[in-house]
């Protein structure tokens, strides 16, 4: 069955050719995000702790979201390691059937299950759905696999356990940045075991799908819109650490832009013009149209790096765009189950 994606806000291939102009509110956004990284200190000298706890208590760009009512935490223990969820549910108390699997970003290194719950809220509001954080074990304390054994074991328990206790039977997955990448992995290891079937979407937003780092992580340099160059060796550096490091980086468990894309379920590839990983979903695209497994490339003009998460015009259309394209994963699910 084909699957009809909502339109995208923006026209791609005028994005492409740069035809859109840049949004007023975008440039000071981008403007401001620069100028508080420039005048901040090299976050890199300071231990991982001490960063995350600066950014749960609001340093840096990223504000403090509010905790959901509607959430509830759930720790997978029947799994080589204890793996914590957090659920959030329509805020309505209606009942569900949909579940979205989301795996938030920080380059593996960074972020939290109940650090974007304002956002999750409003999918599980929007989309009818149940929405599940994974609190994978982070980096450099975990390094590869340890996050995507995580997010595998956390996909297969819901798709079987939860889907039973929750009454589920219809799932998508996603998320921003690594989280987008953990995503993709996911998948591909669901896809090994014959499971790749059982998610009928998958939500990528601004992800890093190659860690032997596309052109345009290479040459983005040291301006810091969310992030620069370094940063991105820095997090790979922790991430691939100990044994990772000698492994071969072009493996689909490491950089899922390799691996084998065909026979994946509808993905909507999310990315803004000023993202430095913009070649990571332009090149994703492309493979995916290769093999034509679904897809569609949704590019906004001027965004810089997880731009939805900020309150601009601009991340709302997008996040609307991402609701969309969840409420039709769910709603064509459904009439291929009928």
């Amino acid at each position: 069955m084909s699957f009809n994606f909502p339109p995208s806000p923006y026209d791609t291939g005028a994005v492409l050719a740069a035809r859109t102009p840049v949004e007023e509110d975008v440039i000071r956004l981008n403007d401001w995000i620069i100028g508080t990284l420039s005048n901040g200190p090299w976050i890199w000298k300071f231990t991982e702790p001490q960063i995350r706890e600066a950014r749960r208590n609001g340093a840096g760009v990223f504000p403090v979201e509010p905790h959901s009512p509607h959430a509830e935490n759930l720790t997978i223990e029947d799994t080589t390691t204890p793996v914590p969820l957090r659920l959030i549910f329509p805020s309505d108390g209606r009942k569900v059937d949909s579940a979205y699997l989301h795996i938030h970003g920080g380059g593996w290194t960074f972020g939290a299950a109940d650090m974007q719950d304002p956002m999750l809220q409003e999918i599980a509001n929007a989309c009818s759905c149940l929405c599940i954080s994974v609190d994978y074990r982070l980096a450099p304390e975990h390094p590869y696999p340890a996050a995507q054994d995580d997010c595998e074991a956390a996909a297969r328990w819901f798709l079987n356990e939860g889907a039973e206790r929750y009454g589920i039977t219809r799932f998508a997955i996603g998320g921003e940045s690594a989280g987008a990448h953990l995503s993709l992995c996911t998948l591909l290891r669901l896809k090994a075991r014959d499971l790749n079937h059982a998610f009928c979407g998958a939500n990528l937003v601004c992800g890093v799908y190659d860690l032997t780092l596309t052109p345009s992580v290479r040459n983005w340099g040291e301006e810091k819109l969310v992030l620069n160059s370094d940063d991105i060796g820095q997090f790979r550096q922790r991430y691939l650490s100990g044994d990772a490091a000698k492994m071969d980086w072009y493996q689909s468990d490491i950089s899922p832009l390799y691996g084998d894309l065909t026979h994946l379920p509808p993905c909507l590839i999310t990315a803004g013009t000023q993202d430095l990983l913009l070649d990571d979903s332009l090149f994703l695209h492309e493979r995916l149209e290769t093999v034509t497994s679904p897809n569609q490339l949704a590019l906004y003009p001027g965004g810089c790096h997880v731009f939805p998460l900020f309150d601009i015009e601009m991340g709302r259309k997008a996040l609307r765009h991402c609701e969309d394209f969840l409420k039709q994963c769910f709603d064509s699910a459904q009439s291929e189950n009928s």
